[in-house]
């Protein structure tokens, strides 16, 4: 009996160790997707208004929006940041390709799930990072 107890508290806490890296992964997923998000705000976005010939919806939106003008003079560091936490993210995505998932089916399915999102939302804010970049310091 004592074998199968100490059996169950692995698989329990397998599944908490899991679950734990999950979170942690889906928030920096979503903390580099904003990240990325932001630097095509402050410099593809005003650069997009002004060659469509908008630039007074470009006045409009920085007289409603002021911290748009806050992010675009402090580009370097949002750039830093975001390459930071894309960086981060993508490293922890590599190293988290091969870990094993509960051996419960429910569990495993959500486990390959999570990976799958992650990757998927990683990808997405590398092409916006990547656009905001050739944005703010190419064109």
């Amino acid at each position: 009996m004592k074998l199968k107890k100490s059996s169950v508290m692995r698989v329990m806490k397998s599944n908490l160790k899991s679950s734990i890296a999950s979170s942690k992964q889906a928030f920096l997923d979503y903390i580099a997707l904003f990240g990325s998000l932001s630097t095509l705000i402050c410099c593809a976005l005003p650069a997009l208004l002004v060659s469509l010939g908008l630039g007074a919806v470009l006045a409009g939106v920085v007289t409603k929006v002021p911290g748009l003008i806050w992010v675009s003079e402090h580009k370097d560091q949002v750039f830093t940041f975001a390459g930071v936490m894309l960086a981060l993210n993508g490293w922890l995505i590599y190293r988290n390709r091969n870990s094993p998932c509960p051996l419960d089916p429910v569990l495993r399915m959500s486990c390959l799930r999570s990976r799958r999102n992650s990757l998927w939302i990683y990808i997405a804010s590398v092409i916006i990072f990547s656009a905001g970049f050739i944005f703010a310091y190419m064109l």
